[in-house]
């Protein structure tokens, strides 16, 4: 079987930096499952990985704009310090969330004064050219719920 929408494909992979710093890794964690097809990981890695098959092995480099997104200055802003809880601690690097116009949004916490809080609303790897050291362990077809989900289900997915 190939990578194609509607698949699911088992895979380990790493993710470093332009540093070759580990940013994120499957070993160790098991495999991980994705939907292919449907937007469960970064666009640039997933053209790479379609059509690929079972021992499929690549380092794939993806650009900001496949990846996370270019990073957005407006994205950074101060909000009054007292719209967060007063017993609330609030440290830099803390992650909080508000609500959006399409549902729950993270932000980062890049500073802390007495009377705002810094928020980036950034993700995390916005701006960053992402390399993946990645190996395909199996593809299957997805079922019928999972297509009707968007998103695996199943031992290394996501269960209801």
């Amino acid at each position: 079987m190939k990578a194609a929408s509607g698949m699911v494909v088992s895979m380990h992979y790493t993710l470093t930096d332009d540093a070759g710093e580990v940013l994120d890794t499957s070993q160790g964690r098991g495999p991980f499952d994705y939907l292919h097809g449907h937007g469960n990981i970064i666009p640039g890695l997933e053209s790479r990985l379609e059509g690929a098959e079972p021992g499929f092995k690549d380092k794939v480099t993806v650009a900001p704009a496949d990846g996370y997104g270019e990073r957005n200055d407006q994205a950074v802003f101060d909000v009054p310090r007292d719209q967060f809880p007063p017993d609330e601690e609030i440290r830099v690097g803390m992650q909080v969330h508000g609500e959006g116009p399409q549902g729950v949004i993270a932000f980062t916490v890049v500073d802390v004064a007495e009377d705002s809080i810094r928020l980036d609303g950034n993700h995390p790897l916005a701006g960053k050219t992402l390399h993946f050291d990645v190996e395909i362990l199996d593809i299957r077809a997805a079922s019928e719920e999972e297509i009707a989900h968007g998103h695996v289900h199943g031992p290394h997915g996501h269960h209801h």
